[in-house]
């Protein structure tokens, strides 16, 4: 059922990124988080955006987003590894509940990046079924290193500018939505000290809304498709 209140994707986009600066400034509002909100969301959900993030424990969709009930549609896999299941669940968030923004996001000090790098060092290997989230983040260490990435935080950047075109390429819901101006997906990377969430990487989002949001890390490779 579309949903004729949801934002326009830069107008999500600001709506996260304000609240991830009162977050940061320590002058959360906590919208949207009492009982009346509860009642009013019993029957129906209206998420504004689909965020799509590490299981991280301290990436808390709403809290570093100062949001409420209902406001954000949220997938979590640990390293923001998609398989199936998480395409899935995007796709449910962008067709079904109307969400026009998808956020994959990051951050620094990731366990998953830092697993698929000491892989790649010949580290011993991760044990079970943690072996498959290492083996999805391991494409973005070594892109990032063919693009000589070599710092952490440059890792992490790469691993959510490759989520996001990982979205695109394997999701043609996701993908004509964001085609035809109807849907955006853009990449954050948190930091875990400070708060802050900053821009890495959007598709689907004009040149000017990227200009007023936080800015991303230089980076050597150009990133396409902002129109």
């Amino acid at each position: 059922m579309a949903n004729t209140r949801t934002p326009v994707p830069r107008d999500a986009l600001r709506t996260l990124l304000a609240g991830n600066q009162r977050f940061v400034s320590g002058v959360p509002e906590h919208p949207n988080q009492d009982a009346e909100r509860r009642a009013a969301l019993a029957p129906v959900q209206h998420p504004f955006a689909v965020l799509f993030g590490c299981s991280d424990s301290r990436l808390a969709a709403e809290i570093i987003f100062d949001r409420g009930l209902g406001d954000l549609f949220v997938v979590r896999t640990a390293g923001h590894v998609a398989g199936p299941e998480v395409l899935g669940s995007i796709e449910y968030g962008v067709s079904v509940l109307d969400c026009r923004l998808v956020v994959v996001l990051g951050h620094d000090s990731c366990g998953a990046v830092a697993a698929a790098r000491a892989a790649l060092e010949d580290g011993p290997p991760a044990p079970g079924y943690v072996r498959d989230v290492v083996e999805r983040v391991t494409p973005s260490v070594l892109a990032a290193r063919a693009a000589g990435i070599d710092d952490p935080d440059g890792i992490v950047d790469e691993h959510i500018r490759n989520t996001v075109d990982l979205l695109l390429d394997r999701s043609r819901v996701l993908a004509d939505e964001v085609a035809a101006g109807r849907a955006a997906v853009v990449g954050l990377s948190y930091r875990l000290a400070d708060g802050s969430a900053r821009l890495v990487a959007a598709r689907g989002l004009e040149e000017d809304v990227l200009a007023g949001a936080a800015p991303a890390a230089p980076h050597p490779r150009t990133d396409a498709g902002l129109a």
